[in-house]
């Protein structure tokens, strides 16, 4: 009986499979929802999530993205729906459906004559729906991780992919949600990659205070030693490359920091946040994610009741919410 079930999910999904690559892409994405919905009903949840998983690859390698996207949150609904637990087996299973989110290089120069305007306009809107469907999987991935038995704050590689496609694939990526991730993520390494990539191309100013929200909000999660890691792999990389590290108020702040948190060190907290306010306040996430940080390391009360959207953003580095 097994073996027949088998043999017919094999033949719904090679026929669903030509479909798709006869260019049938709508006709494909609805019966793979329709047969998907069926599974789901008979509680046959293991057979939804394999005609799931290969819709979601089939449409994504197809370069259709919205239909990818879909079958991919679909999979993780479906992941939750069944119970199933964060495991190696299930992590590749969602691992393999982000291998197939297309990653496009984005044109970095403007052109002269409209027609390559119209393609450079058309490349950022496929941009934007890439990064938003990659974003919408791998967002639900990392609340079912979190959900069922992964870390607290949900799996570290997922927030670290979700991540590098945030940044590699937006026209403007945001450093707030890209630095978000990849401390809740376990590769400092490629985020000190991503950082000194983005001195490479953000405005003037705007490299010392991608680094210190960077190392706060590290910090912000008691997390020193990744803090220290990345300012000193940062220091290295920008060596090889014959670059300097920046150098300002903002980030001699940061170094002292560093220090003073090795050690218990209240007064010396204090007279730094006071003698560099004038840093500090460049970016107005710093004086929360700096309450956050005495309260880790010092277990002093936040000044600030982290009211609207700096408060969200605290519960969300505290893992009260996952993505």
């Amino acid at each position: 009986m097994r073996k027949a079930a088998v043999a017919n999910t094999a033949k719904t999904l090679e026929k669903l499979e030509k479909s798709v690559q006869a260019g049938k892409y709508y006709e494909a994405q609805q019966m793979y929802k329709s047969i998907h919905t069926r599974y789901i009903t008979a509680q046959k949840y293991g057979e939804a999530l394999d005609i799931l998983q290969s819709g979601a690859s089939v449409q994504l390698k197809h370069n259709q993205v919205t239909c990818g996207a879909e079958l991919a949150v679909l999979f993780v609904e479906t992941l939750v729906k069944g119970k199933y637990p964060f495991s190696h087996e299930n992590l590749d299973r969602v691992r393999s459906i982000y291998a197939d989110f297309p990653q496009i290089a984005l044109p970095h120069h403007l052109m002269e004559d409209d027609d390559d305007m119209q393609k450079l306009s058309e490349a950022l809107v496929a941009a934007k729906t890439r990064v938003e469907g990659c974003s919408s999987f791998l967002k639900a991935a990392i609340r079912w991780s979190a959900e069922f038995g992964g870390p607290r704050r949900g799996s570290p590689e997922l927030h670290d992919m979700l991540a590098e496609y945030m940044y590699s694939q937006s026209p403007e990526p945001d450093m707030v949600k890209v630095s978000m991730h990849f401390v809740r993520g376990n590769c400092p390494e490629k985020f000190a990659s991503i950082l000194v990539n983005f001195m490479g191309k953000c405005y003037p100013g705007e490299d010392d205070v991608a680094i210190a929200r960077a190392v706060l909000m590290y910090l912000s999660l008691g997390n020193l030693r990744d803090a220290n890691f990345l300012v000193d792999e940062m220091r290295k990389q920008l060596i090889l490359k014959q670059l300097e590290f920046p150098s300002t108020e903002l980030m001699t702040f940061v170094n002292y920091l560093l220090q003073t948190l090795e050690r218990e060190a209240v007064p010396l907290f204090k007279i730094l946040r006071q003698k560099y306010k004038s840093s500090i306040d460049r970016e107005s996430l710093f004086d929360e994610l700096l309450d956050g940080i005495a309260e880790r390391f010092y277990g002093l009360q936040k000044r600030s009741g982290l009211q609207g959207m700096f408060g969200d953003f605290f519960k969300m580095m505290g893992g009260e919410m996952v993505a």
